[in-house]
């Protein structure tokens, strides 16, 4: 991966066409990303993955609303228009936020296991946070294969909670996420949704989905079995199966009509 810098933003860049804005959850990082970043570029679209500044800012800019102003400004300054907006966990609530106060940056949303309704997560602290085995079953609690929790991934999380200022900013972001709940905005959101689910989230469970499916005026819901909180890791040849199709529905001369390239 080429991680490219400009100005505060750090990101990932590849291809041109219409384009989609990858974000990634509270746990997770570009790389959950990668089969989608492999494969739409050479289908005419341009995936764009930015780093979402989780640990580097201040407490007070900690929170879901900020995310969300931080992605916003960051497309207007690389001069993206009505782009797809694809979110994860946390990436999908500012995802949803995004595409509520700001029509002219986004074309329609893909959430999965989007939080912005209901999410379990750590609670209020990182109970037996120095206990390498919990952090490992809490991580596998996420995939419906524990095995997609790696040694490496585990570690990641591993840290993190351990690093006393990142697990507090991380439970300043879980606190702010369960806060903003969306229930209220969703019916003002009119861009096309598509929602993809696992049918075995814990942590976002299929009920989740199904409220988003009835709140959101434009959405269309997709189940994908034996699978979890993140189905583009798990899953990846079906989410991008069901994702193509679904962006396809979308004629080129009409995203062509309604953004401006890069």
């Amino acid at each position: 991966m080429c991680i490219q810098k400009e100005k505060k933003y750090s990101y990932i860049k590849k291809g041109k066409g219409h384009p989609l804005i990858l974000l990634h959850g509270l746990m997770g990082g570009l790389s959950n990303f990668n089969a989608l970043l492999d494969f739409f570029p050479k289908k005419g679209y341009q995936v764009i993955i930015p780093s979402l500044p989780l640990y580097n800012r201040p407490l007070f800019l900690t929170n879901i609303y900020s995310l969300s102003k931080y992605i916003a400004q960051f497309l207007s300054e690389i001069g993206v228009k009505k782009s797809t907006l694809i979110g994860n966990s946390l990436g999908g609530h500012i995802a949803l936020i995004i595409a509520k106060k700001r029509l002219d940056l986004v074309h329609s949303v893909v959430l999965t296991g989007s939080s912005g309704l209901f999410e379990k997560s750590f609670g209020d602290a990182f109970p037996k946070r120095e206990n390498y085995e919990y952090i490992k079953k809490k991580s596998q609690e996420v995939f419906f294969n524990p095995k997609i929790a790696t040694k490496k991934l585990v570690d990641e999380v591993f840290h993190i909670v351990n690093d006393k200022k990142k697990g507090i900013k991380t439970l300043y972001l879980a606190r702010s996420a369960m806060k903003y709940n969306m229930s209220k905005d969703l019916s003002m959101i009119h861009q096309p949704i598509c929602l993809i689910w696992g049918k075995q989230d814990h942590v976002t469970p299929p009920e989740v989905a199904k409220e988003f499916y009835r709140l959101l005026p434009h959405s269309e819901l997709h189940w994908i079995d034996k699978c979890g909180h993140v189905p583009m890791m798990e899953h990846p040849k079906k989410f991008i199966e069901i994702l193509e199709k679904w962006l396809s529905k979308f004629e080129k001369k009409n995203y062509e009509n309604s953004f401006s390239t890069i």
